[in-house]
């Protein structure tokens, strides 16, 4: 298998434990959700990866056409947040070398070409909440590059904020977590649920903050935390269901959706696999 077909293989994984995995108000194989059945997502996943892993394509070339065929193949956005962190990690493994290190260097030479890809990416997705800013506008030609953008919102957007920290959040935080409960549970399903319900347990998630507010998200990541601690603290997290479908139940009743915290768990999954599958 070439090096470009590892990469996609490990990206398609990714992206298909983003459903198979119970992430409570998500999308999944476990319960739909927001309008959305799990195979949108199988078929975003499907439509994207190859945009994604373009061999010689810049970065925001490979995030404008992923979003632009999930667009074609599903009418609506399953994936922006995704097709934004998985972007980068796919350049980076296709350069070679530490992938931490590769991506940093990566996201140390973005461009304002691939600002103004990303930037009509996000404009034609239109991700909930998604609205007007003095300086960086998506609707507008970019006078800077996409780093220099994603600092602007970093302090609002955990994705943003990863463009601007090299992935600290992900690979200081959530990869360890991945391997560990995948060791100690046999099931990286079960280990992305926890590494999802650790994320959403950090800090407000993005998409929550957007539409429903700071105070809101606040509340959301502190039921997390009670989740995470409960699902973490058993030898089998198959107890923890009843609890994990609760509270499912009742993010989707009220439309709410961690939609960042999951972006980021697809985003972590990937580098586990790219790592262990490139080394």
């Amino acid at each position: 298998m070439t090096r470009g077909a590892v990469i996609a293989a490990c990206l398609a994984r990714a992206c298909r434990l983003d459903v198979v995995a119970c992430k409570p108000g998500n999308v999944s194989l476990w319960s739909p959700g927001h309008g959305m059945q799990a195979r949108d997502f199988l078929t975003s996943a499907r439509v994207a990866v190859p945009a994604l892993c373009r061999d010689g394509a810049t970065v925001g070339a490979r995030i404008e056409n992923a979003m632009r065929a999930t667009l074609d193949a599903v009418g609506c956005n399953t994936n922006l947040g995704i097709v934004l962190l998985l972007a980068p990690l796919a350049v980076a493994a296709a350069r070679g070398g530490e992938l931490r290190a590769a991506l940093a260097a990566v996201l140390a030479t973005l461009d304002r070409d691939d600002a103004a890809a990303a930037f009509r990416a996000i404009a034609f997705t239109q991700p909930a909440g998604l609205g007007q800013v003095a300086e960086g506008d998506v609707r507008e030609e970019p006078r800077m590059t996409l780093r220099e953008a994603m600092a602007l919102a970093a302090i609002r957007d955990r994705i943003a904020a990863a463009y601007v920290d090299d992935y600290a959040e992900v690979f200081d935080h959530a990869v360890p977590t991945l391997l560990a409960l995948r060791a100690r549970w046999r099931s990286l399903a079960w280990a992305s649920t926890a590494c999802f319900l650790q994320l959403l347990a950090a800090g407000p998630d993005s998409h929550i903050a957007r539409k429903w507010g700071r105070a809101f998200a606040d509340e959301v990541s502190a039921r997390a935390r009670t989740l995470e601690s409960a699902l973490k603290a058993c030898e089998n997290p198959r107890a923890v269901v009843p609890r994990l479908r609760a509270f499912d139940d009742e993010l989707k009743s009220r439309g709410v959706n961690p939609g960042t915290s999951a972006d980021l768990t697809v985003a972590s999954v990937a580098v586990l696999l790219l790592r262990e599958r490139l080394a």
